[in-house]
């Protein structure tokens, strides 16, 4: 079976700032898929580019075997959602509003609001736990709430991939299990691809099947946290000396970080977080 995602001498940049070169990357389809790596590594870069926010200065991203290039936006929207790492909240708007901002993609001159449109909001509001909060203000609700909302937004995109970067950003971390057990959930039970970008180790070996390790640039490992989350490999990538035991929950790799080793980090590319 071929990858969902394939990305192949993939050269990457922000104005004359290259941030990615000489990239080879494969999304396997039907899991969950997390990019990590220190900052201003390239994390936001690539995910960008696999949803054709950016355009590769060189290479080919192909998606579902046809290059990505060839999708229409509107088409390629039904079938991928993006949720950024910071998004605006527009004063006075409700949760059902926000959400309804999703079917977008589906609107158009000869297609208006239909039952259908709303059949999918309602979906995912309650994809979501949102159900019972449609009417409220999406700036009264907690942060934990709020990233609730963004992801049903998605959701109601009714895609069959969906992009997120740092979807546990400025939780706590009560809220960043409540994300991502919803991931898990849209993945197990939705059949959802996910691919995300996350910065708490543990977490990403927890919730994920299929990790991307960058570094500089490049992705220099990928596999199954138990395979690519050793001492060697967390040195290497992250400049830390740790001991990587098993998860007593839940078998997974758990990383405890020792010492620092690592040198004063290079400026964060534009998208990436400092």
């Amino acid at each position: 079976m071929h990858p969902l995602f394939a990305g192949s001498g993939l050269r990457l940049a922000y104005h004359q700032r290259v941030i990615c070169d000489e990239l080879e990357v494969h999304i396997p389809r039907g899991q969950i898929t997390t990019i990590i790596g220190p900052n201003g590594c390239g994390k936001s870069t690539l995910l960008r580019a696999l949803c054709r926010l950016i355009e590769p200065r060189a290479g080919q991203v192909r998606f579902d075997d046809r290059a990505l290039a060839d999708f229409g936006r509107r088409a390629l929207a039904r079938r991928v959602g993006f949720l950024p790492q910071v998004s605006t909240v527009p004063p006075g708007i409700s949760v059902r509003e926000l959400v309804s901002r999703g079917r977008f993609p589906y609107q158009g001159f000869l297609r208006q609001w239909s039952r259908e449109d709303e059949a999918a909001v309602a979906r995912a509001l309650a994809e979501t736990g949102l159900s019972d909060s449609a009417d409220r203000l999406v700036e009264q609700l907690s942060g934990g709430q709020r990233q609730r909302v963004w992801i049903a937004l998605v959701l109601a995109q009714d895609t069959e991939v969906l992009m997120l970067d740092e979807p546990t950003t400025y939780l706590d971390i009560a809220h960043q299990l409540e994300v991502l057990e919803l991931c898990r959930r849209l993945n197990t039970e939705l059949g959802k691809s996910l691919v995300m970008v996350l910065h708490d180790l543990n977490l990403a070996a927890r919730y994920s099947h299929h990790l991307i390790a960058m570094k500089d640039g490049r992705i220099v490992a990928t596999g199954a946290p138990a395979d690519l989350l050793t001492p060697e490999r967390l040195r290497d990538v992250f400049g830390i000396q740790a001991q990587v035991m098993r998860d007593p929950v839940t078998a997974s790799p758990l990383v405890v970080p020792m010492a620092s080793l690592h040198h004063a980090t290079s400026p964060a590319a534009p998208g990436e977080r400092a």
